[in-house]
């Protein structure tokens, strides 16, 4: 027992798990999720082109089964899963995903709609063109290579990249706690930029921009903010608003056609959902200006023909399909790549500059290599053609000796013990034979045929070569001048290999608010005793019978695009948008009006329409007896709810006369109160003064303590009656008196 518990160990649990996760984050930073800044290539993407490499898959050799390549790959670098292998081949074959593709797939391998690639046992793939000056001269020791997961095999740490691939291809990532997301770039203008840099390695990033503008994408499309490109290069962050490209065509019957020819990068692969936005856009008649919306994209490119109705603002209609659809995107930028195992965030002239001095790096090694091997061939040709010179002495030796190594032994050291000569001669000149070992080992593997004058002309030429080549390699190595020629000469090749005119517009572009087009039409709305709600258009309306119309107790014409304004005796106004309120057949029953606005508990004591109000004088009676007068244009306004009367003392609105100017101007109307006890009170309407709408009003009557205003009307002069509870009342015999005086029983007529 006591043994076991010595070897217990024990650990703080909250440092354990800060140290485990922080392993983890690394872990996924440097081995998974962020490219390496040398060769823009994350760790399963090194392993897959490598694995290839190996398997022979170059561009001019047949396609392989992907999932040869992958069990390759997974088996012997990346033992993390094969779908995430395969994933990794697929996006590495797209040309809506990369700028220049790095594997050639064979299959099924997606589409830009968003299908996605076919099983990995029915493709097939093979390096591209493009791959190899990412894979090119491994075999001259340009970079380090490390054990596999378990030290059955090696493989490079980095790739022998000669172009900038990371800003050519650019990546995506996601890593703990960050995420790269560096956009691909034109392929001449990086080559360019980098030339740029190498002639000027104290350019600015504002000079660096006139070979690099901005990215280029592999879909096309228009950026249009050109003026935060420079910030977004500078800091390494930022965000660029992508634009679809589009075209305006004549279609049939007089309708225009927005035609897209080219979609953002960020929904390359998922074009199948913008066709799914833009057809629920149709349907939902968020946008009544689109007649018909299809999808005529073939292996020409992309187009999808967005029909739009006649007679309609085409431009204005974009500018709502930007604004509510992947049309126009945002792609946000951040240049985080890994440098000596640390996550690091870049700018556009760093990243060159790691570039570059990585170059220098491979470069180096490149010609050390050829240097070396150089060196060792030209020490060979110099032991054979002075081997040549003596070859009769060399053949005696050979003869002489009783093996191999004694004769070897012989042509390095001079050693003749043994060795049986013709002649003392033979035997002193022998001993005087200094050899090196590469050179003996040629010697002794010299075929007789190099005997031939042809032979020993051709070793001398490739000795003058060969020491052509060491003096060149050495001039390289010693000047970075020469080196950095080298570099550039090199880059301008690859530029004419990988050619491709930008694919991406870059312009500035102020967004444009779309501004809704609505046919403007009379409508009538109607409202039940239940507070049941719908609209009927003008022609529906004319068929109904005057039977039917009899069970609503309130029909309200407007237009479509007014308001529905609704008084309550709690003193709020509510605004219901006419194209809020249901459209429905006269058998429809409608909606409640409380669920279109919160009215909830409220008495509604007016409805009508915002245009009649606005050119109305309305005439405000409280139970208490306060009046007032309010112009109707006191109540425009954007809220929905807003109080049109400040109440007190539990008081509420009992009555909301509508007056128009025109009645106000023909002459002196008449004010008649009604109280529950049956007193009554007239006087002239001018003597209510005009007040703001949340006024509480002034005193109209004075009333007993049970006693409260029941009903109020307005009459003209030529009137001599109102009807009150059914009943018909002499207007005439309303006594006019002061307004605040005490009311007078009212008589029947």
């Amino acid at each position: 027992m006591k043994k076991n518990i010595d070897q217990i160990i024990q650990l703080d649990f909250s440092e354990e798990m800060k140290t485990s996760y922080r392993d983890y984050a690394m872990s996924v930073i440097i081995s998974r999720a962020v490219p390496d800044v040398r060769d823009g290539l994350k760790p399963v993407q090194r392993r897959i082109l490598y694995a290839m490499m190996e398997l022979g898959l170059d561009p001019d050799k047949p396609h392989r089964k992907s999932a040869r390549i992958v069990g390759d790959t997974m088996g012997k670098y990346h033992p993390h899963g094969d779908s995430s292998i395969y994933d990794a081949l697929v996006h590495m074959s797209q040309d809506y995903s990369l700028r220049i593709p790095l594997v050639d797939g064979h299959g099924n391998f997606g589409s830009i709609d968003g299908d996605g690639a076919a099983a990995m046992r029915y493709t097939e793939a093979r390096l591209s063109k493009w791959a190899m000056a990412l894979l090119s001269d491994l075999d001259k020791n340009l970079v380090a290579f490390k054990p596999n997961f378990d030290d059955s095999e090696v493989e490079p740490t980095v790739l022998p990249a000669m172009i900038p691939n990371l800003l050519i291809n650019g990546t995506t990532g996601i890593a703990v706690g960050m995420a790269t997301n560096i956009p691909p770039h034109n392929p001449d203008e990086v080559i360019d930029g980098t030339i740029a840099y190498i002639d000027n390695p104290n350019i600015s990033i504002e000079k660096l921009m006139s070979y690099i503008p901005a990215p280029d994408f592999p879909t096309g499309g228009i950026i249009v903010n050109e003026g935060d490109m420079q910030s977004i290069y500078e800091t390494g962050e930022g965000k660029i608003r992508i634009r679809a490209k589009v075209e305006i065509e004549n279609g049939d019957y007089g309708r225009k056609n927005i035609v897209v020819t080219e979609i953002p990068f960020t929904i390359a692969g998922n074009k199948s959902k913008l066709m799914e936005n833009l057809s629920a856009l149709m349907k939902d008649k968020v946008f009544d200006e689109i007649h018909d919306v299809r999808d005529e994209s073939s292996k020409e490119g992309i187009r999808i023909v967005i029909e739009v109705k006649k007679d309609r603002d085409v431009e204005n209609l974009l500018n709502g399909l930007y604004k509510k659809t992947s049309l126009e995107d945002t792609y946000s930028v951040n240049l985080l790549a890994v440098k000596d195992q640390q996550p690091i965030i870049f700018n556009l002239k760093t990243l060159i500059q790691e570039f570059v001095d990585f170059q220098v790096e491979l470069y180096t090694n490149e010609y050390n290599y050829l240097l070396d091997k150089a060196l060792k061939r030209l020490e060979i040709v110099d032991g054979l053609i002075k081997a040549t010179d003596v070859i009769d002495l060399i053949i005696e030796i050979l003869r002489g000796s009783s093996s191999i190594k004694q004769a070897k032994t012989c042509l390095m050291e001079g050693k003749t013990e043994g060795i049986k000569f013709k002649s003392k001669a033979s035997e002193k000149q022998a001993s005087s034979l200094n050899f090196s070992e590469r050179q003996a080992e040629a010697i002794l593997a010299m075929q007789l045929s190099k005997l031939i004058g042809l032979e020993i002309l051709k070793l001398h030429d490739e000795q003058a070569s060969l020491m052509t080549s060491v003096e060149k390699y050495r001039k390289i190595l010693g000047s970075d001048k020469e080196l950095f020629k080298v570099i550039k000469t090199r880059l301008r090749e690859y530029k004419k290999l990988y050619h491709s005119p930008r694919r991406t517009q870059i312009t500035s572009v102020n967004t444009k608010d779309y501004v809704e087009e609505i046919k403007i039409e009379d409508i009538y709305i109607l409202i039940d005793r239940f507070g049941y709600t719908k609209s009927i258009d003008n022609a529906s309306y004319s068929r109904i019978s005057e039977d039917n119309l009899k069970e609503y107790s309130y029909i309200i014409q407007m237009k479509n695009t007014d308001n529905l304004c609704i008084f309550t005796a709690e003193g709020y106004m509510h605004q219901v948008k006419a194209e809020n309120i249901p459209k429905c057949k006269i058998k429809d029953r409608g909606t409640l009006i409380h669920t279109l606005c919160k009215i909830e508990n409220q008495n509604i004591i007016l409805y009508t329409s915002f245009e009649m109000l606005f050119e109305s004088q309305l005439l405000f009676t409280t139970k208490l007896g306060y009046i007032k007068q309010v112009s109707g244009a006191e109540f425009e306004t954007n809220r929905s709810q807003i109080i049109s009367t400040k109440l007190v003392d539990n008081d509420e609105i009992i009555n909301i006369n509508m007056l128009s100017a025109r009645d106000i101007l023909s002459g002196d109307i008449k004010v008649i109160i009604l109280t529950d006890n049956g007193l009554s009170l007239g006087f002239p309407l001018s003597e209510v003064s005009e007040l703001k709408k949340s006024s509480r009003g002034v005193k109209a009557i004075t009333l007993a303590k049970d006693d409260y205003v029941a009903f109020v009307t307005t009459v003209k002069p030529d009137e001599e009656t109102f009807i009150y509870q059914d009943k018909v009342l002499n207007a005439r015999k309303v006594r006019n008196r002061k307004r605040g005086d005490k009311g007078h029983k009212a008589q029947l007529e």
